[in-house]
């Protein structure tokens, strides 16, 4: 059977990318995610060939969106323009998210003037078909074949799919399942659904970020989130959270959130007032909150603070923590706009996330929140925080500290040891985020916007904060299948990862006396030693 055959245009060797062709026929293929290189993946071959659409878009018929990060949506741009002229398809959620991450994108890479800008987004708009979860749609019914997708949760971020691609050949009576898994997710997620198995697979094309490692428990993490942001804030300044823009800023305001409510019922329960007299009090605070909230979040020599209650940039520093009094600064105007679009988006919450709107609590809006908007108030958050011993947590925009406003920061405390930096998200290989992360415990340094910084600052990385499943859960996402895909190409991941994701597999395979090929950038490798040699 010489279809489907499967072409891969970006995340085969690497982590970013990510673009996958899946021919199903002469005339008719399907793209599966068109995404941006970044860090190393991005430097080779060198310039803006990294950027460019180099194979034909003449039998591509759709395109097909698993979520929206930037290393799977951010060459669409570039697709457009190089007369891609199909719809683009995703998963309800994800339609409300996609075109803020493609203004996002077009600002950076195309142009800032707001007509363009307008224009575009109206016809991404156009092209996009919003697909209800476990539902098949239909692409292709012809004479020749029948081609249907559906898109099933992957738990990575709201509104991630895996894709499920049904195929049936009328003339041989032939059909194969197709399976991209995307981007994985992991149990203990905030708002999202872990991911299902899939029913079957003939073929798989499977994500190995995680491939060699397991994740710390994270039915725990919050509290280990937590013992080490009271340690860091025992310096007296400030904990620096670089996040993603989407997903992983929306993950921690709810685990902040979450800990500061903690914090409140032990208060409340080790409190000799009665029930009566402490809602006296909250009463006081809410009316101190609606005063402080009709002023700007702005530090000034001329303003104080609004009052022992209120959460200020400008209170006179505590020797230990203060949860309930803890400033949390969310600098990245993208993020908030995502965040926005977060709290339109319950409905797709999990069942936990929506028990606590309905319970009263805000998990994206709550009282210590503080939103930073315009160049200007960042500029001088940064500049307060670095001269002043006010704890306070910042997150900030620039998931792999490459670009966005987590940059000033660093540049301004990594000098600094009263300052510390906690990475929770992944740092790929050449991007400064992973050189802080590896070369910042042992005194080293890094390099932003062309300046030697040398780190002084705290550096923690905590795991089991990952969007990423590991390698039980990668596993377990093939296994937990009733009938396991004879063939599965393996993506998305280092050479390390993919060697130790693919020996596990063939364990496995060999355990239930089943036969695999396992595929590594479209190379067919026959036994396992073959694999590893292409890695």
């Amino acid at each position: 059977m010489l279809y489907p055959i499967i072409e891969h245009h970006g995340a085969k060797d690497g982590v970013t990318g990510s673009c996958h062709q899946l021919h199903i026929g002469a005339e008719n293929s399907l793209l599966v995610d068109c995404g941006l290189f970044q860090g190393n993946d991005a430097s080779l071959p060198s310039g803006n060939s990294r950027l460019d659409i180099e194979f034909s878009l003449e039998t591509v018929k759709a395109l097909i969106v698993t979520h929206v990060h930037i290393d799977h949506v951010g060459r669409i741009p570039y697709l457009l323009a190089a007369g891609f002229e199909g719809p683009i398809l995703c998963s309800e959620p994800s339609a409300k998210l996609l075109p803020i991450v493609l203004e996002d994108a077009f600002k950076l890479s195309v142009s800032r003037d707001q007509a363009h800008i307008e224009r575009y987004i109206q016809l991404i708009e156009k092209r996009i078909i919003a697909l209800p979860y476990r539902h098949w749609f239909t692409l292709i019914d012809n004479e020749q074949m029948h081609a249907r997708i559906r898109l099933q949760r992957a738990g990575h971020i709201l509104g991630s799919a895996y894709v499920e691609v049904d195929l049936a050949y009328h003339q041989t009576g032939e059909s194969k399942r197709v399976v991209f898994s995307g981007d994985l997710g992991a149990p203990h997620a905030p708002f999202l659904t872990p991911p299902q198995s899939p029913e079957r697979a003939d073929i798989l094309v499977l994500e190995s970020t995680y491939g060699d490692r397991l994740h710390e428990d994270r039915s725990n993490r919050r509290q280990r989130l937590e013992a080490v942001i009271e340690q860091a804030l025992e310096d007296q300044g400030t904990v620096l959270i670089p996040a993603f823009s989407i997903g992983g800023t929306q993950e921690l305001l709810y685990e902040l959130e979450e800990i500061i409510q903690s914090k409140q019922r032990t208060a409340a329960d080790q409190s000799p007032f009665s029930a009566e007299e402490r809602a006296e009090v909250e009463v006081s605070a809410s009316d101190e909150a609606s005063v402080r909230s009709n002023m700007p979040h702005l530090p000034s020599g001329e303003r104080a603070g609004v009052g022992e209650k209120g959460t200020s940039i400008n209170a006179e520093p505590n020797t230990e923590p203060n949860w309930p009094e803890l400033p949390i600064i969310l600098d990245s105007p993208l993020a908030s706009r995502f965040t926005e679009a977060y709290r339109n988006l319950k409905p797709f919450w999990n069942q936990e996330a929506r028990e606590r709107i309905q319970s009263g609590r805000r998990p994206l809006a709550f009282e210590q929140l503080i939103t930073i908007d315009s160049h200007g108030e960042h500029q001088r958050i940064v500049n307060h925080l670095t001269q002043t011993a006010r704890p306070a947590i910042v997150i900030a925009g620039g998931g792999m500290c490459s670009g966005g406003r987590i940059v000033n920061y660093l540049r301004a405390m990594l000098g600094d040891k009263r300052h510390n930096v906690l990475f929770v998200g992944y740092q790929a290989k050449g991007t400064p985020g992973h050189d802080i992360q590896i070369y910042g415990p042992k005194g080293g340094y890094v390099v932003l916007d062309g300046e030697r910084i040398n780190i002084r600052s705290g550096i923690t990385s905590i795991g089991g904060y990952s969007a990423h499943a590991d390698q039980k859960g990668l596993v377990e996402f093939v296994t937990g299948m009733q009938q396991w895909p004879a063939e599965i190409r393996v993506v998305h991941g280092e050479a390390g990862q993919k060697k130790a994701l693919i020996s596990l597999l063939r364990e496995w395979y060999r355990r239930n006396n089943l036969f695999v090929d396992i595929m590594i950038g479209g190379a067919v490798a026959k036994n396992e030693q073959d694999v590893l040699d292409d890695i």
